[in-house]
């Protein structure tokens, strides 16, 4: 038996013969005039339009909609019509292709999380249209019986092609927690592993187990290991079906469970999942698609739709965390060496444009417009000054709950100074881990340090945690260690009072932290941060929450 590994993102277990996707790859010179490779963009657009419509799962329809309308986007068009200026026919237009797309990429890759995985979309429409100007259509994928799939990555093409009625499980050697094929194996309720590179390695026909909790595939397993993996996730599903109702621990102790969101619908999504409320809703999109700044109707217009879905529950909103390679046209245009240690977040809305009071002013309007619990927080705050700065900007707006972000290393080692100045904070475990390793958390060849579950950063987290327990300044965390139902556990034993995730990993965090109670959380809190290594933290917590959790 041979055990290849990568990141579980959907749970289950399932045992089955492996199916194998391989992509289409140019890689050959592809002539052709501007007007070709426009013509070629808009056939792209017209067929993922026609996909899209035809396509059964609604993640599936969505996302191949919005790459349509990508391939549609006058700004593409110009982006081309800039790097193929002449009315010729060009020997090779690929790097003109793929660079006319790299805006888009910067601005998605800079965000991070859900949105950095959106560039694979971006890719697709390219490589799509360079296989149109070649002239070389790809087979058919036919799915026709049950089967583990395997492959590269699973782009939105591929889902609206397949079968997936067929589909036991999805394994693919790229992608992330937030990634396409994340999201599809969560809406149809299968096991998924990414990022599992081994993957490569597999044929078609194989018999595999994918567990998609612990993110492991095994070659040839046996019945009796097939069994154990199979009877504890029933187990743990069972667990997370029986909890409903906010989220406590098996002591009572309270532990607010709330959802992240981007848009309206992911407002309504998080309702429809039982969160109660939401912990990080980001303003980006609504400034990032645009050349000028939105106005104060549009954006009251935009947080009352959210704050509406989420009625009498609590919405905390971060303010605008754009800047340096996020495409602001109407703030910054300074291209820099170095993004992530650069003018973004606050650092970007303190330059006197009016643009932070202005946003204050509509949150303020749609949470007094929706009788809204409203929490609002600044991004990328390093300073007790910054933190002082902001909270008397939303103050003077009527905001009354004011809090910042500690997603810095000096926010955290700071945080008796800068949490004195607010009324809450909230931990973004995925830039704060980068911060803490500075490793670039988009860098797949630094994922081994790009993990939440490192000592160094849970001990920054504890030092935050122990500031904000003695001021009495709830903490909570928003960042993908939220999901994770074991660092879940032991965020709330290093002081942690709140967790905000995607709405699909509520269930099954709520259930777990019901089975545990708060001297065990503190336990594994100890036992996470005297580790050495993320590996070992995680093992250990994994082995002694499964041992007291049977």
């Amino acid at each position: 038996m041979t055990t290849l590994t990568g990141i579980g993102v959907s749970p289950g277990v399932v045992l089955g013969e492996v199916f194998t996707i391989s992509h289409q790859v140019i890689d050959h010179e592809v002539p052709a005039t501007p007007r070709e490779v426009i013509a070629a963009l808009t056939a792209v657009a017209t067929d993922l339009e026609r996909r899209a419509q035809a396509a059964d799962l609604d993640v599936a329809k969505d996302v191949l909609q919005a790459q349509s309308m990508i391939a549609q986007d006058p700004a593409l068009e110009e982006a081309l019509a800039s790097r193929l200026p002449d009315d010729i026919k060009y020997p090779d237009v690929r790097a003109a292709i793929h660079d006319a797309f790299s805006g888009f990429r910067n601005a998605l890759e800079s965000l991070g999380g859900y949105f950095a995985e959106r560039v694979h979309d971006l890719d697709e429409i390219a490589n799509r249209t360079i296989a149109v100007l070649s002239g070389e259509v790809a087979e058919a994928i036919v799915l026709d019986r049950p089967s583990i799939i395997v492959a590269e990555d699973l782009t939105p093409a591929d889902t609206a092609a397949l079968d997936l009625r067929y589909a036991m499980a999805l394994v693919v050697t790229k992608g992330g927690p937030t990634s396409h094929t994340a999201i599809v194996a969560r809406g149809l309720g299968i096991p998924a592993v990414v990022g599992c590179t081994a993957a490569d390695s597999l044929n078609d026909g194989d018999k595999v187990m994918v567990d998609g909790r612990m993110g492991i595939v095994e070659i040839n397993p046996s019945e009796a290991d097939y069994l154990h993996h199979k009877t504890r996730e029933d187990a743990l599903r069972a667990r997370a079906a029986a909890v409903t109702g906010p989220g406590r621990l098996s002591d009572s102790t309270p532990i607010n469970l709330l959802a992240n969101a981007g848009s309206v619908a992911d407002s309504v999504t998080a309702a429809n999942a039982g969160a109660e409320g939401i912990g990080l809703f980001r303003t980006e999109l609504l400034f990032l698609s645009r050349e000028t700044e939105p106005t104060v109707e549009e954006q009251v217009a935009l947080y009352s739709d959210v704050f509406t879905a989420q009625a009498g529950n609590k919405v905390v909103v971060r303010t605008l965390d754009a800047g340096s390679d996020k495409p602001v046209p109407f703030l910054n245009t300074v291209v820099e060496e170095n993004p992530a240690l650069g003018v973004r977040g606050w650092r970007l809305t303190r330059n006197g444009t009016g643009v932070m009071k202005r946003q204050l002013e509509a949150l303020a309007i749609a949470a007094q417009k929706t009788n809204t619990d409203l929490w609002v927080m600044a991004p990328m705050i390093d300073t007790v000054a910054e933190a002082a700065d902001f909270a008397a900007q939303a103050r003077e707006v009527g905001i009354r709950h004011v809090g910042v972000m500690i997603e810095t290393p000096a926010a955290a080692i700071l945080a008796d100074k800068v949490l004195a100045e607010v009324d809450f904070g909230s931990l973004g475990t995925n830039d704060l881990t980068q911060y803490v390793m500075a490793a670039d958390r988009l860098d797949a060849r630094l994922s081994d340090l790009t993990d939440s579950w490192h000592p160094a950063v849970l001990r920054a987290i504890s030092f935050a945690a122990n500031s904000a327990t003695a001021l009495a300044r709830p903490l909570g965390v928003c960042g993908e260690a939220a999901a994770d139902p074991y660092l879940a556990a032991v965020l709330v034993g290093l002081g942690v009072t709140s967790l905000s995730m995607a709405p699909v990993a509520l269930s099954e965090v709520r259930g777990f932290l019901a089975s545990v109670d708060r001297a065990t959380c503190i336990e594994v809190s100890q036992l996470a941060i005297g580790a050495s290594s993320a590996e070992e933290a995680k093992a250990i917590v994994r082995a002694r929450l499964d041992e007291l959790t049977k």
